[in-house]
């Protein structure tokens, strides 16, 4: 690991400002990633700012505004105490069960909700010095691209990147419409919505995000719903535990007797950003919660997949997983 300034702060304007002074320092919050990185000679900040004693750790319902009856979920919360918070088992399982599918429960005590949204992908081939990789060192090439891809995009991937989004709470929080809180340097807090949050790599893979230099999430809002009695998350992976997802689906559905009012199809594992599958969900909009209709819908989002020499079975895993997890969603978690 390479020398670095260390700085602490317990003011959001301070932590900001200071970022924002310094093009190449990073926030330190959990630290499960960019220590890691770190070791690893990946990412060389010369300075890391600690923004633990910030107090952006809380949940709570919205009372007003746009998302009024949602909940707003701190920045700096943990894992942990996100999934198992009342108000999220209770009214979001969604998010509660792709929390607890990511990682181990060592990282999730310590990881924080913002930096879970701000990981950097795990393909190998950027995590390799030794190797090419336009995300680490943009204008060396795609090592993964004529490599070994099996864990690699098949949807919005470009030339300069193959890598796809680790993180399994960001894919339900793709399904669940929810909202980035981000607070700059000059005070101002702006609403980014989850679906422009992460962006795909065309030609310039190196930037995983729309935020700024010295940005920091404040909050994550996610707005009221009726999805909470159908909703199901899969995560297909090569082990129990421990593992980055080959594909997983979050699936939300809401009903009217037995004509799907919508649905909410996003997809991990698949590209460089949360998938949200909106070709499956407006075929389903109306339509009656048959396995047909869930498979059809499966296939129609399917179609647009570009496989890679190595991960050609992700087509008929992704559609065989939106399957089972829409029909999960409908037996409320439980098997049919």
């Amino acid at each position: 690991m390479r020398p670095f300034k260390y700085s602490v702060t317990s003011n959001v304007n301070s932590a900001t400002k200071m970022l924002t002074a310094n093009p190449n320092a990073k926030f330190l919050a959990g630290g499960t990633n960019i220590l890691d990185l770190m070791k690893e000679d990946v990412e060389r900040p010369d300075e890391l700012v600690d923004i633990t004693q910030l107090s952006l750790t809380l949940i709570k319902p919205i009372t007003e505004g746009m998302n009024k009856g949602g909940v707003s979920i701190g920045g700096l919360g943990k894992n942990t105490g996100t999934a198992n918070h009342p108000l999220i088992r209770q009214s979001f399982p969604l998010l509660t069960q792709a929390i607890l599918a990511g990682a181990s429960a060592q990282i999730r005590n310590m990881a924080t909700n913002g930096g879970n949204l701000n990981q950097r992908t795990r393909c190998p081939y950027f995590y390799e010095v030794s190797m090419p990789c336009n995300k680490r060192e943009p204008g060396t090439g795609c090592g993964a691209l004529e490599g070994i891809n099996r864990m690699h995009a098949v949807f919005g991937w470009s030339e300069n990147c193959v890598a796809v989004h680790p993180s399994d709470m960001c894919v339900a929080l793709a399904a669940l419409d929810a909202v980035v809180k981000v607070q700059g340097a000059n005070g101002q807090i702006r609403s980014v919505p989850f679906a422009d949050y992460h962006r795909l790599p065309g030609d310039t893979p190196q930037k995983d995000n729309n935020l700024n230099q010295g940005e920091l999430i404040t909050s994550i809002e996610i707005p009221k719903n009726n999805f909470a009695p159908k909703s199901y998350y899969l995560k297909v992976r090569d082990r129990a535990s421990y593992a980055f997802a080959l594909v997983s689906v979050a699936a939300a559905i809401e009903m009217n007797a037995n004509q799907i009012i919508q649905a909410r199809v996003a997809m991990g594992g698949v590209a460089h950003k949360p998938w949200r599958a909106f070709e499956a969900e407006k075929f389903l909009a109306g339509k009656e919660a048959t396995e047909a209709n869930f498979r059809q819908a499966a296939e129609i989002e399917m179609k647009q997949a570009k496989p890679l020499e190595h991960n050609k079975f992700k087509i008929e895993l992704g559609t065989r997983a939106i399957v089972l997890a829409l029909t999960k969603a409908m037996n409320g978690g439980k098997a049919s």
